[in-house]
């Protein structure tokens, strides 16, 4: 392209691009590029919408940057886009820290000074400007002091709750003196009982025939009262309680005292069973061994409440009726809650099923029938070797260190009724009314025959549930004279 300037006259000089035009003065014109309004607000649109992600991450990068490098400019180089290998390096970066600290202070057990809540902890690192080694370093003993805080706490709950249901409330003791000393004083409370004329009644099958093993009068007295208001014929029914010797003399004094309010009652301590002596001992290696168990588990403390708590809402007569298919017990197996609904007494809450003898037995997501409320068929009893079996399971208990079951009376017998136990319908027995974790709806406990306070929440005491708490009280007599002054209602 070849072109001559004259500088005569001239005014201004275009030059453009081959096929365009040379021109002098204002003849010559360039062809303009103009970009259409529409685009241009498309495209300030989009810087409008990228620019905030570009500012975040490059704000992100430098503080990413600020904690891992020498400097933030280092750092982020090409890595604005990338960015993966900066938080790659912090998680090395604080794994590695956190590694080192737990090799040097162990499990970080007596660390002092730490701090106490997440607040401090981060006024802690923004202010004083700490390294993730320091941060490491300071979190970790931050969590290890409130895990060991949360630990104490539910080991102070437990054994809260354990001295909360095994100590005996001052009314319940107020009970057993003065009727302790009603026997002593009273000829009428040491009367016999059953009277002469219903001593027949002891063995004859014909009757409905109750045993309840308690040391308490009281719970005896509402599971006999409510039984017997709700009977249709409450004369068929003969109850036999079975109690401990130091229970026996207030046990007797208040059926002998209050003999109208009940049919035929049996009182017996264990003192007064004249069983052979093979028995005898074979009772008491039961009992030992029981001890031991408890011992090994709970370190000495005071042993399980056994109580019979129990409340009976409607007539038991037909379970004398119900047919058992030739096995020996008749137990709620499934819960109000539905079918292998049984939470909290499936067979892995009872048994250590990393022992052979029990996950070679049984089936750990399987439901334990529930105890408390039963029907036995004494006759099919005598004819199987149930005894034998619990006793030997006991034995292999100690043989194995103890470590079979959790403690207790049902894990060995639900060994030795293994394949001998009759499904009942759920509504004859609702359990657990002493435990927190079990809440039923009230249809379900206004239509159950019997209700069982099984757990540390005993009805008479402050940590039961008020709710399910007045069921029991209905049954309490509460015009006693000895209910009144010891206060019991209170």
């Amino acid at each position: 392209m070849k072109f001559y300037i004259s500088a005569a006259g001239i005014k201004r000089v275009t030059i453009s691009s081959p096929g365009g035009a040379i021109g002098k003065g204002g003849g010559g014109c360039a062809a303009a590029r103009r970009f259409p309004g529409r685009t241009l607000i498309l495209f300030l649109l989009m810087l409008a919408i990228v620019l905030p992600f570009i500012f975040v991450r490059f704000a992100f990068l430098v503080l990413e940057s600020a904690s891992v490098c020498d400097s933030p400019l280092d750092c982020m180089g090409l890595r604005l886009f990338r960015g993966g290998d900066t938080s790659l390096k912090i998680r090395e970066e604080l794994t590695r820290a956190l590694v080192e600290q737990t090799s040097q202070d162990g499990n970080g057990r007596g660390q002092k000074g730490s701090l106490e809540s997440f607040d401090e902890l981060v006024k802690e690192m923004t202010l004083k400007r700490r390294d993730i080694k320091t941060f490491a370093s300071v979190t970790k003993k931050m969590l290890l002091q409130m895990e060991r805080k949360v630990q104490s706490a539910k080991h102070h709950e437990l054994l809260y709750w354990h001295l909360a249901s095994h100590g005996v409330p001052k009314c319940l003791h107020c009970l057993s003196l003065r009727l302790t000393e009603e026997y002593s004083v009273n000829a009428m409370a040491r009367t016999r009982l059953p009277p002469p004329e219903s001593v027949s009644r002891l063995t004859d099958p014909s009757f409905h025939h109750v045993v309840i093993l308690t040391d308490n009068v009281l719970a005896a007295s509402v599971v006999i009262s409510s039984t017997v208001q709700n009977a249709v014929n409450p004369d068929k029914f003969v109850f036999h309680i079975v109690t401990d010797k130091k229970t026996y003399t207030p046990m007797h004094a208040w059926f002998a005292i209050n003999s109208a309010l009940s049919p035929v009652v049996e009182v017996k301590g264990l003192h007064q069973y004249d069983w052979p002596q093979e028995v005898n001992v074979r009772v008491k290696e039961m009992l030992e061994i029981h001890r031991m168990i408890w011992r090994r588990h709970y370190q000495n403390l005071k042993d399980s409440d056994n109580s019979f708590i129990e409340v009976v809402q409607r007539d038991l007569s037909s379970l004398w009726e119900t047919d058992l298919n030739g096995n020996v017990v008749g137990a709620v197996v499934d819960s109000w809650c539905g079918s292998n609904c049984c939470p909290g007494r499936k067979y892995k809450d009872y048994f250590n099923f990393s022992h052979p003898l029990i996950s070679s037995n049984l089936l750990q997501d399987e439901c334990a029938w529930l105890s408390g409320m039963n029907v036995f068929d004494l006759k099919a009893w005598r004819q199987t070797n149930i005894t034998e079996a619990y006793s030997t399971w006991l034995r292999l208990s100690v043989s194995s260190g103890l470590q079979l079951w959790q403690p207790g009376a049902l894990p060995p017998s639900l060994l030795a009724f293994k394949g001998l136990t009759q499904p009942l319908d759920p509504s004859w027995h609702v359990a657990g009314l002493g435990s927190r974790s079990v809440k039923p709806p009230e249809e379900i406990l206004k239509s159950a025959a019997v209700l069982h306070f099984s757990g540390p929440a005993k009805p008479w005491l402050e940590i039961s549930n008020p709710k399910v708490r007045s069921y029991w009280y209905t049954y309490v007599n509460s015009s006693n004279i000895f209910i009144r002054k010891c206060k019991i209602m209170n």
